[in-house]
């Protein structure tokens, strides 16, 4: 990826993908498309953790919906991390995902909705 970058763990059925840097029109395509590899069939769900996200363009925006239709379509559930600190929450919250999307202030709470405990962890 040219401008952010992905780290994946599991915790349970859950798949966490945490991005990190900018999301923009240069990765966002690339991003979906690795997202939805690692929420391989038999994962319940994926948190999508941009705490570290520190640029969001519209293309941005777009891979938020465009994931939640893809996984929704296969079954299965996203969470959104977003601190109310972050420099994305603006952003976020003009576009209305807010009021569209399950969001959680920290990565435990959106593990926690979806039923899994964080100290389920695996690489």
């Amino acid at each position: 990826m040219t401008a952010g970058d992905i780290q994946f763990t599991t915790h349970g059925h859950v798949v966490v993908a945490r991005m990190s840097g900018e999301v923009d029109m240069s990765n966002a395509t690339e991003m979906v498309a690795a997202i939805g590899s690692a929420a391989t069939n038999q994962m319940t769900g994926v948190v999508l953790d941009l705490s570290d996200v520190e640029y969001l363009d519209s293309a941005g925006i777009h891979l938020v919906f465009t994931l939640r239709e893809n996984l929704r379509a296969r079954g299965q559930e996203m969470r959104l991390v977003v601190g109310s600190q972050s420099p994305v929450n603006d952003a976020l919250r003009l576009a209305g995902v807010s009021g569209l999307m399950v969001t959680s202030p920290d990565l435990s709470d959106a593990l926690r909705d979806l039923g899994v405990e964080e100290s389920a962890s695996q690489p």
